[in-house]
This record gives C-alpha cells, structure tokens and sequence, in this order.
C-alpha cells in the first residue's frame, strides 16, 4: 500500500483541543506575516512609503521612485524571504518524519550542502543555464538525503550519531564548494555570500522556477500530511499499518530534497530554518503534521522574513547577510537541543 494514496491513511489520533489550538495559532501567524509584509516593504536603507508607490501605481507613473524599489528591489526580497522560509521549514518537518529523528534538518544532515555544491558545481561548468539551477540543486539535496537515509537504516546508528554523521557530511560537501570556488574563481560568483545566505541581488528571474516547484512542493506536503504520521511512528509500525516503507520514504525524500534545493538555488546555503521552525510549532500544534505542515511553513516564512528585515535595517546602510542571524539564532538552539537529546 502505498502512503500516497489519501484513502488509505487513517487520521491522525490528535488531542481534542489540537484544532482550537491550531486556528489560534494560525491566527497569529496570519497578523505576524501581514506586519512582516508591511514593515519588509517600508523599511530598508532607504525607506519607502507603500501609500505613495500604490497611488503611482494607480496613476500609471512607472517612474516613481517610491514605486521602483517596490517593485524591482523589496518585493524580490520578500518573495525570495517566504518561499526559502517556508520551503526550508517544510523540508525540515519531512526529513524528521522520515528519519524519525528530531534533530535532522536540511542543513544539519547536509542536504543544504549537497544542494550548494551541485549548484556551485553547475554554474562553473554551464554558466549560460542558470535558468536550470533548482534542478541541480535538487539532484545534490537528493543524493544527501539518500545517503543519511542509507547510513542510518545499515547501521542502526542512534540518532545523535546519524545527525553528527550529517554534520560530517555537510563538512565534507562545504570543504568541496570551496575547491570548485579556488578551481573556478571566475566563473563561480560571490560563493562566500551564498555559503552564508541571503537574498542581496536575488530577482523575479531566480524566482520563477524555483518558486513553481516550492508552492508546488508545499501543496504535495499538506495534502499527504497524514502520510508523514504513520512514517513517524517508526517503520515497524508503519509496515505493520499496510505501508510500503521504502517507498514512501523515498518519495518524501524526494519532495524534502524538491523544496530545500529550490531554496537553496536563489538563498544560499541558509542554515536551522528547518529545525528551529518545527520544533516551535509543535509545541502549539501536537505531532499531527496536518497541522504541523501548514504551520511550519508559515511559521518558516515569518522567521526569514523578519530576519531578512533586521539585516536590512540594523546596521543601515550596510546589510547583513540574512544566514549570520539565523545561525545567531539557531546554533544555541542546536546545542540544546542535542544536549537535552543525549540526557534522554
């Protein structure tokens, strides 16, 4: 039986109260990003009034100053800030549920590595197909993914040492964009910027295709939510329950390496979105990935886009890649997180 099919999932056994619980929270994710959104437009190194740049809109006058870094400079970014936030965010809540291990995550397993290398990769051999970047971002996330997951299901490693094992990992790949950058220093740009992440010259032209395949990853990512809950409850569970566990796991792989090397493509190698994200919304929402889907990608979504602000406007008018704050945010939370992990 394959997890796919919508029919033969049962629901989820969540607590009574998860619904009231998840419309208010998505309630305040729904006011977070309307403020997100606003503030991310006005505010920069140069503030902008919205008011001004609507009304030149409407008056048909493309010149306005006003109305031309609306559009060509702040919406670009804030695109770019929720698609990578809430795709990261996503792929991070499938590879937990396929690893069954709360510490994995796209960059901490390596998979925003892989992503980064075949991508680095790519632009020093064919520099004129950028257009088909995301694809190979998405064979690098792949191979990642398929690589932690082999190692974890031969070895039967613990979960702390398959994530130390991803963290080699991510070494490894990381030490290997770093010889493609010496090899190829005139045809790889700005490598330091997208190993640390941001969206500093990001364009509606980086973001068409990858933005096709994010929406289209998180549409595939609710509706089979229910999917990801048998698989989280372990494979013998899981196969007990009819489900083809390796097929299932694969296809999640897929669709995990699908959002996080699409993001990966116009971001960077943008790091903990994914588990700093769900594990803040489990706490309001349960385990059900019903929920957990929908609110780890908004949840994602606001995290980069305030981040994304701050770096804007803290040391105005220089700008901070958006990947030092988020590292600045999440590696204390990594650190507890494994220690509270090896005490249980």
């Amino acid at each position: 039986m394959s997890i796919w099919r919508r029919s033969s999932i049962p629901r989820s056994s969540g607590k009574n109260n998860a619904p009231r619980s998840a419309a208010r929270l998505f309630a305040v994710l729904f006011c977070a990003l309307a403020v997100g959104l606003f503030a991310a437009l006005m505010l920069g190194s140069t503030e902008t009034d919205v008011f001004a740049a609507i009304g030149a809109w409407l008056r048909g006058d493309m010149n306005d100053p006003d109305l031309r870094i609306l559009i060509y400079v702040r919406m670009p970014r804030v695109l770019a800030a929720l698609l990578a936030g809430s795709a990261l965010a996503v792929a991070g809540v499938i590879i937990q549920a396929v690893l069954n291990n709360p510490m994995a995550a796209p960059n901490i397993i390596g998979v925003n590595s892989g992503a980064g290398l075949c991508a680095v990769i790519f632009m020093a051999i064919l520099p004129q197909a950028l257009p088909f970047l995301p694809l190979a971002a998405f064979l690098g996330a792949l191979g990642t993914s398929l690589c932690i997951w082999a190692i974890a299901a031969r070895s039967g490693a613990g979960r702390v040492t398959v994530t130390l094992v991803g963290v080699a990992v991510s070494s490894i790949l990381g030490a290997a964009i770093n010889t493609v950058k010496t090899l190829f220093p005139d045809s790889v740009y700005d490598v330091t910027g997208f190993m640390i992440g941001g969206f500093a010259g990001v364009g509606y032209d980086k973001l068409i295709g990858a933005g096709a395949v994010i929406l289209s990853g998180l549409l595939l990512a609710t509706v089979f939510s229910r999917g990801l809950d048998l698989l989280s409850l372990g494979e013998e569970t899981a196969r007990g329950l009819g489900v083809n566990v390796m097929h299932s796991r694969f296809l999640f792989l897929m669709l995990a390496s699908a959002l996080a090397g699409a993001a990966v493509s116009f971001a960077g190698l943008l790091g903990f979105v994914g588990l700093l994200v769900p594990h803040i919304m489990r706490r309001f929402v349960g385990s059900s990935h019903r929920y957990l889907v929908p609110a780890s990608a908004m949840g994602g979504a606001i995290l980069v886009l305030f981040c994304d602000l701050l770096s804007r406007v803290l040391f105005a008018p220089y700008e901070l890649p958006v990947g030092i704050l988020l590292s600045l945010i999440g590696g204390p939370f990594f650190v507890a997180l494994v220690l509270t992990k090896r005490r249980g």
